[in-house]
């Protein structure tokens, strides 16, 4: 009964692999020639702007912009009195007078 179930089972497999390695040899000629003549298509429609392979062609100017420019420091300080952190922040009087 082994012998039977293994001479099914080689010939199965016999069978798969014949048909995978057909399948794979096809599809591997078939990437090969897509490949091969994808690099002699044309291009469909022409370059909308200056074509990029011309190195002379004319091109926006570069600039820089720093984006740490308006920074400033906050570590931490040694601490002032509340007193000069108040008078610091107060409103000047205002001179003349108002009626």
């Amino acid at each position: 009964m082994s012998a039977q179930i293994g001479a099914t089972s080689a010939a199965v497999g016999s069978v798969v692999r014949g048909i995978f390695e057909r399948k794979l040899g096809a599809f591997a000629g078939l990437a090969l020639a897509a490949v091969t003549l994808g690099g002699c298509a044309v291009p469909l429609a022409p370059l909308a702007g200056a074509d990029p392979a011309d190195p002379g062609a004319k091109v926006a100017g570069v600039g820089y912009r720093s984006t740490t420019a308006p920074y400033t420091s906050l570590r931490p300080t040694t601490p002032s009195g509340w007193k000069e952190q108040n008078q610091r922040v107060t409103p000047s009087p205002k001179s003349g007078h108002e009626h």
